[in-house]
């Protein structure tokens, strides 16, 4: 059966992390019936285009300002076509949807948000690990440095590091030698390990292994200065302890629980 998608409102695509087949399969019927598709060229693996249908109206927002977006949506939806905003990752993680929803509705139109893997996800599939090891880390911590956005104070790196569990910080690359000092004056020790993926789960993924100390050095010479997530803690480490949840006396006892 044919999904009919309401052209009363914005479809909001989160597209994942880069991999054409990692957007959600509800993502992908939205996307082949769109008539309108405003993506993020600058960060969205343009064979997603593929799967829309021949005639849709595809518009690059990398060179639009808001107002102008906002005008793409409206116009679409009052022509009577299903407009698709097609966002990296996942909408709900520095996704900037909120904004646009306001003028949305502002505009007396609604909003359907539909969910996608965060390039955080993306990235620990690619290297193969888990944030929450047990008795290393049972805690992630998902953040990013300022920018021309600033942070909130009690959100500063500094004050995460003494945590020191898992984190996964974003848009803060092109920064890392700063962002590594600053873990570092904060509590995690010197030798945490670290990585830097670039482009997660794109065919040109590049995977970076270091310390806090020697990180930024590797990121450097590399030429990495942006679209990359760094992923620190002792997750990353070699020396794991296992959760009893596959022991056979464990899942006895929990089971009669």
């Amino acid at each position: 059966m044919t999904d009919l998608f309401d052209t009363r409102k914005v479809w909001f695509v989160g597209a994942g992390p880069g991999d054409k087949e990692l957007i959600t399969l509800k993502g992908y019927r939205v996307l082949q019936q769109a008539q309108v598709v405003i993506y993020a060229g600058s960060l969205i693996n343009p064979e997603l285009l593929d799967y829309c249908q021949a005639g849709t109206e595809c518009h690059d927002s990398a060179a639009l300002n808001l107002e102008q977006i906002i005008a793409l949506m409206e116009n679409g939806v009052k022509a009577g076509k299903l407009v698709v905003r097609l966002q990296t990752g996942d909408l709900s993680l520095y996704g900037s949807i909120r904004e646009q929803g306001e003028m949305l509705t502002k505009l007396g139109i609604g909003y359907v948000s539909v969910p996608g893997v965060s390039a955080f996800l993306g990235a620990a599939a690619q290297l193969g690990v888990e944030y929450t090891v047990p008795e290393v880390s049972q805690s992630l911590i998902i953040t990013r440095i300022e920018g021309r956005t600033p942070m909130p104070p009690l959100e500063q790196l500094e004050s995460f590091a003494r945590h020191q569990t898992s984190m996964a910080i974003f848009l803060s690359v092109q920064r890392i030698n700063r962002v590594a000092e600053r873990l570092i004056e904060g509590g995690y020790p010197a030798d945490t390990p670290v990585a830097v993926v670039y482009k997660a789960t794109w065919p040109d993924c590049q995977e970076l292994r270091g310390t806090l100390t020697d990180i930024a050095d590797k990121v450097r010479e590399a030429g990495i200065r942006k679209t990359a997530l760094i992923m620190v803690g002792a997750f990353l480490g070699e020396e794991y302890h296992y959760s009893k949840l596959y022991d056979a006396g464990f899942s006895h006892e929990y089971r009669k629980a």
